[in-house]
C-alpha cells in the first residue's frame, strides 16, 4: 500500500521512477559503487530480480554497471549523472510523501509507531536466528 502511494505520487510529478527504484538510487547516493551482490542483501531482494531492477535502471540511463577491476566476477553500481538528477528531483517529492503520511500525528505518536516497528523487526531478526 505504502509503496502504491508513493509510485502514485512519483508518477504525477512525472518522475520516470517506482518506489523500489527510488530505493536503490537512494542506496547508491548514499554510497555509490556498490557490488550487486551487497545491493541485493541491502534490498533483501533475489539476484535475479535486483538483475531485472537494475536492468530497467541502466536502460534509462539511471545507473551504470561497471566490471571490478580487482574481481572480474563483481559488477558495481554507480549512479550516472542523469540518475543522481532524478534522484535529486524526486526526493522533495518523497519527503512531501513522508510528511502527508505522517499529517494527524503528534510527535509522541510518531516516536511508538517507530519503537513498535524497531520491536518487530527485532522480533524478525531473532526468529531467524533460531
Amino acid at each position: 500500500m505504502l509503496s502504491s502511494f508513493l509510485n502514485q505520487r512519483l508518477h504525477e510529478e512525472g518522475l520516470p521512477l517506482t518506489t523500489k527504484q527510488w530505493i536503490l538510487l537512494r542506496i547508491l547516493d548514499e554510497a555509490d559503487g556498490r557490488p550487486q551482490n551487497e545491493l541485493a542483501l541491502i534490498t533483501e531482494r533475489d539476484k535475479a530480480s535486483l538483475v531485472r531492477l537494475i536492468n530497467s535502471l541502466e536502460k534509462n540511463k539511471l545507473v551504470k554497471r561497471v566490471q571490478d577491476p580487482e574481481d572480474k566476477r563483481v559488477n558495481r553500481i554507480y549512479l550516472s549523472e542523469k540518475g543522481r538528477e532524478v534522484f535529486q528531483q524526486a526526493l522533495p517529492v518523497v519527503n512531501r510523501s513522508f510528511t502527508d503520511l505522517q499529517k494527524g500525528l503528534d510527535k509522541s505518536e510518531i516516536e511508538d509507531v517507530i519503537r513498535v516497528l524497531k520491536k518487530v523487526l527485532d522480533n524478525i531478526c531473532q526468529s531467524q536466528l533460531a
